[in-house]
C-alpha cells in the first residue's frame, strides 16, 4: 500500500534538511557531475548513475572529464565518500532524490529524441517506490514530465504529490564561464503539484545560492525554451544584420558597439560564424516542433534557424571571395581554421560552426588544417580526422588564416604578422588595421 502523504512528505523533508537524503544523479556529463559536485560539496552522500563504464570509472579514481570541474575539486569528495559513481540502476532503491540530467538530442528531421529520457525512466522505475523525489533537469518540450516521465512512475498505485514527488528544473549550465556556475545560477523548479514544487525547491536550496519556485512542470520547461529560443532568435537578426551590411559595405561589429551605446531598449547581440553547443541550435526546435503539434507555426524560430545554419556557408563563401581577390582558387589552396569549440575557451565541439565550416571546404577541395589548444582532435565521418596544429606554424604558411573560435590565449599579433591573407568571423581583430584581414 502506499505510504500517507504525512509519513512521505516530512519524512523526506527531514532527510533532505538534515542532509542526510541519499541524493542521486542520472548523466553525468556537463549538467550532471556538476550538480553532483555542489551537493556533494553541501555534505550530502551523492551517487551518479551512467551507463557510460569510462565516466564512472573515472569518477571512482577522481579523476574529472568535465572542463568546469578540476579534479583537484572532485577527488576530495570522491575520498570522503560524498561521491561515488556506478552503472548499475539497481542504486536508484536506496536513492532518496534523483535528478534525470541525460542528453535530449533532436533527430535529423528536427523532432525530439526522447530516447535517453524514456531508458532512464524505464530503469529507474524498475527500482522505484514510495518516499522519493524525482526532478528531470534534460531540456525538452512542454509537457514532457507530466506526459512521459509521469506515467513511468505512478506505478501499483503510487500518487504524485503524495507517495512521491516529481518536478521539472531547466538546466542552465554554461561551459566556460567563470562568474556563473551551478551554484550560484538561479534555479527555477516546477512539480506537477504543489507539494512536488515545495520539495523540490527545498532539496535545491540545500545547496544552491538560489531557487525560483514556479506553478508547474510546464512553466519550468517552458522557461528554458524562451530563454535559449531569445538568444537564438537574436543572434539570428545579428547574423541577418551582418548580410546586409556585408552587401552594402558597412562595417556591422561598428553599428552594434555604437547601436550599444543607448542605454535604453537595446541589448547587444553579435553575429559570427553559425551557432553551436548543446542548447541554442536545438533547445528553439523543442518548442516549435510543439507548438506545431497544436497548430501553431513558429515562425520566427524557423526563420533564425534558417539564417543561423546558412552563416557556415556564408563564410565559407567569403573564404572563397577572398582567395580570389589574391588571385587564388579554393581548390588547392591551404585554409587554417583557428578554433574548433563551439564558443571561446572550452573544449565542447558539439554543433560547432566550425565543424561545417571544415567540412565545405574540404568539399570545395581546400586543404584544412586546424589549432584549437582545448581541442587536440576532431573526428569526421568524411575526409579523415584531424589533429590540431601550431598556429604560428600554420599562420605562416597557409593561404587563408580564419578565426572561427576567438579563444583568449591565441596570439593574434602574430597571426595579424605571419598569415598573408585572414577572414575574422569574430571581430577578434578589432584592434587591428591592416588590408590582408577580411572581416564578417
Amino acid at each position: 500500500m502506499p505510504t500517507s502523504i504525512v509519513s512521505a512528505a516530512v519524512e523526506l523533508q527531514s532527510k533532505i534538511k538534515a542532509k542526510t537524503a541519499s541524493v542521486g544523479v542520472v548523466g553525468l556529463g556537463y549538467v550532471g557531475l556538476p550538480l553532483a559536485v555542489e551537493f556533494a560539496k553541501a555534505g550530502f552522500f551523492v551517487t551518479g548513475i551512467d551507463v557510460l563504464q569510462h565516466k564512472v570509472d573515472a569518477i571512482n579514481r577522481g579523476e574529472s572529464y568535465i572542463q568546469d570541474i578540476p579534479t583537484e575539486v572532485l577527488r576530495p569528495l570522491v575520498e570522503s565518500g560524498h561521491i561515488k559513481a556506478t552503472s548499475d540502476f539497481a542504486a536508484v532503491a536506496d536513492l532518496d532524490t534523483i535528478n534525470i540530467a541525460v542528453p535530449t538530442p533532436l533527430r535529423k528531421t528536427k523532432d525530439p529524441d526522447m530516447t535517453f529520457i524514456d531508458s532512464a525512466c524505464t530503469e529507474i522505475g524498475r527500482h522505484f517506490k514510495a518516499g522519493k523525489l524525482v526532478i528531470l533537469e534534460s531540456t525538452t518540450y512542454p509537457g514532457t514530465t507530466e506526459e512521459v516521465v509521469l506515467p513511468m512512475l505512478a506505478q501499483d498505485g503510487l500518487r504524485v504529490g503524495e507517495d512521491f514527488f516529481l518536478c521539472f528544473s531547466p538546466e542552465r549550465v554554461d561551459p566556460g564561464n567563470e562568474k556563473f556556475q551551478t551554484y550560484n545560477i538561479p534555479k527555477v523548479v516546477g512539480g506537477v503539484t504543489a507539494a512536488c514544487t515545495e520539495m523540490g525547491a527545498l532539496f535545491y536550496s540545500q545547496a544552491l545560492a538560489t531557487v525560483v519556485p514556479v506553478s508547474s512542470t510546464s512553466v519550468a520547461e517552458m522557461v528554458k525554451l524562451l530563454e535559449n529560443t531569445f538568444r537564438m532568435i537574436n543572434i539570428g537578426l545579428a547574423n541577418e544584420i551582418a548580410l546586409m551590411c556585408d552587401r552594402m559595405r558597412i562595417n556591422v561589429w561598428e553599428v552594434i558597439d555604437a547601436a550599444a551605446t543607448k542605454p535604453f531598449g537595446f541589448m547587444p547581440f553579435y553575429p559570427g560564424p553559425g551557432l553551436g553547443g548543446h542548447c541554442i541550435p536545438i533547445d528553439p526546435f523543442y518548442l516549435s516542433w510543439k507548438t506545431k503539434q497544436a497548430g501553431i507555426e513558429a515562425r520566427f524560430i524557423d526563420l533564425a534557424g534558417y539564417i543561423n545554419g546558412s552563416m557556415p556557408h556564408f563564410v565559407v563563401d567569403k573564404i572563397q571571395n577572398a582567395l580570389n581577390d589574391a588571385v587564388k582558387p579554393v581548390r588547392g589552396s591551404h585554409v587554417h581554421v583557428m578554433g574548433v569549440a563551439y564558443k571561446r575557451n572550452i573544449d565542447d565541439v558539439r554543433e560547432s560552426p566550425a565543424l561545417d565550416i571544415i567540412h565545405l571546404l574540404r568539399q570545395r577541395g581546400a586543404e584544412v588544417t586546424y589549432s584549437d589548444p582545448f581541442v587536440p582532435k576532431v573526428r569526421f565521418d568524411q575526409g579523415g580526422d584531424l589533429t590540431a596544429q601550431d598556429t604560428s606554424a600554420m599562420a605562416a604558411t597557409a593561404d587563408c588564416v580564419v578565426i572561427v573560435t576567438d579563444h583568449s590565449s591565441f596570439d593574434y599579433a602574430s597571426v595579424v604578422r605571419e598569415a598573408k591573407l585572414i577572414v575574422d568571423t569574430r571581430n577578434a581583430l578589432k584592434r587591428f588595421k591592416s588590408d590582408k584581414i577580411v572581416r564578417l
